[in-house]
């Protein structure tokens, strides 16, 4: 069993020695434990501190591409090195190595494909009382989009098996986190929760420049990815505020009409008609993007295979590659032999 531990990084060179160091070395379950880091676009000499200190792989990006682009980029290449079982964590040490072996207990155990690591945030000193409640406003919100019972959504320290990184497919350019569960809890994938430690603040988020802005992000992040996995339920509901409204002021022009008095509420009428239209037309916006997100899924079994198929190619061949070079060392430890007793 392969765990490989991916960082996503953008100038971290200051943060991300703290951070390995406190990585673990060896996990119960686990036969082997290798490191990745993502550079994403960084400045600074973040990749030559990730090398100096031993990391196995390195995935570069010439410019900056954001944490969603890099994260899958980090579980292609993950994928791509054999790994069994893929953890992400970040690169100021905000999570506690040690609750790795608890993150990956559950996936170890065959109860889940998926887990999310729950911080304890309001005991987390460093977050701000508007922050906490927005924490936990966004993760029920995310529960209800994803039908999940996810306490902790934003978490970046999560683990995946190896089934469940060829199935992730992250659409917005701007965080992985909150789409990701929408999609697994969507696709009825295996997802759970443990809850974890936190370190002291290094340095503050990235994220996001002020709470609001991150808001608003995060709220337009769960729409989409709730009208990808549901679209005729989504426009199903914007379908019936207009068509209510609509019906509401028809028959407020009926009764009007009934006791004689129509004559001055023709724009009524109108307007309802026009309400009901609309919800009418965007209830077959629903359908269409229904039809549109079956064709999506197709599209995405086929990926599935598609990947599996070629990381089990390339996991065979560096299997027979490190299997030749063993039966190459171990021909020339016997020809070393044989000519050390003829001598």
């Amino acid at each position: 069993m392969k765990l490989i531990i991916q960082i996503p990084c953008y100038n971290e060179a200051e943060t991300l020695e703290i951070a390995l160091n406190d990585l673990p070395k060896k996990l119960d379950g686990i036969d082997e434990i290798e490191y990745l880091i993502i550079n994403d676009g960084s400045q600074d000499n973040t990749v030559e501190v990730a090398k100096n200190w031993g990391v196995h792989h390195v995935v570069n990006f010439k410019q900056n591409k954001g944490l969603a682009k890099g994260f899958m980029a980090g579980l292609d290449g993950c994928l791509r090195n054999g790994a069994d079982i893929i953890v992400n964590t970040d690169a100021d040490n905000q999570y506690c190595g040690e609750d790795i072996q608890k993150l990956i207990q559950p996936i170890l155990d065959g109860k889940a494909d998926m887990v999310i690591g729950a911080r304890p945030i309001d005991e987390t000193e460093h977050f701000s009382f508007i922050k906490k409640k927005l924490q936990h406003f966004g993760s029920w919100v995310v529960r209800k989009a994803s039908n999940t019972d996810i306490p902790d959504a934003p978490s970046g320290f999560r683990a995946f098996s190896r089934e469940a990184a060829m199935r992730i497919n992250v659409v917005n350019d701007y965080t992985y986190t909150l789409e990701t569960i929408v999609q697994a809890g969507r696709e009825k994938m295996a997802i759970t929760s443990v809850p974890i430690r936190t370190n002291g603040e290094l340095r503050p988020s990235r994220l996001f420049h002020s709470i609001w802005g991150y808001v608003k992000k995060s709220m337009l992040t769960i729409l989409r990815a709730y009208m990808m996995y549901k679209p005729l339920k989504c426009f199903t509901y914007l379908a019936s505020v207009p068509v209510t409204v609509g019906i509401l002021i028809g028959l407020r022009f009926l009764y009007y009409m009934a006791i004689g008095r129509s004559g001055g509420h023709v724009q009524s009428l109108i307007l309802a008609c026009t309400l009901i239209i609309m919800g009418f037309l965007t209830f077959m916006i629903g359908l269409v993007a229904d039809v549109i997100a079956a064709n999506r899924k197709l599209l995405q079994d086929t990926q599935y295979h598609a990947r599996r198929s070629e990381y089990e190619a390339i996991y065979l061949q560096k299997k027979m590659e490190k299997e030749a070079v063993r039966t190459y060392r171990i021909i020339s430890n016997e020809e070393r032999e044989t000519l050390a007793t003829e001598n």
